[in-house]
């Protein structure tokens, strides 16, 4: 079994920041690759950023040049995700992944909500 928890979701307004972070445990061997979704309301799932499990990232368009996924140096299979200049379009729920095997596991998701 695998497990993911979030953390770090919260209000902010416009223009600030938030860090989530995500520990993945279980029965996971190595580096495994994991990534951030998001959910906003009345809208499809959406991929936001992704590392793989030799540390290379890749970013939806929307978020280039604002968020920046990560690894934590002591735990490899915790990743965050740097979220700056947030905008009201960047409201949603926040889910990490992990791929183990041929399986993607999901965490419950952290609520994040841009707003004045």
């Amino acid at each position: 079994q695998v497990q993911l928890v979030e953390s770090g979701g919260g209000l902010v307004q416009p223009g600030g920041s938030l860090r989530l972070s995500c520990v993945a445990s279980g029965r996971i061997f190595g580096i495994k690759p994991m990534s951030w979704y998001r959910q906003a309301p009345g809208k499809e799932r959406e991929l936001v950023a992704g590392i793989t499990s030799f540390g290379t990232t890749n970013y939806a368009d929307s978020v280039k040049d604002r968020f920046t996924i990560s690894r934590d140096n002591a735990a490899k299979n915790t990743v965050h995700l740097q979220m700056n200049s947030l905008k009201p379009e960047d409201t949603a729920v926040y889910y990490c992944t992990v791929v183990v095997g041929i399986r993607d596991y999901w965490g419950q998701g952290t609520q994040v909500t841009v707003s004045s």
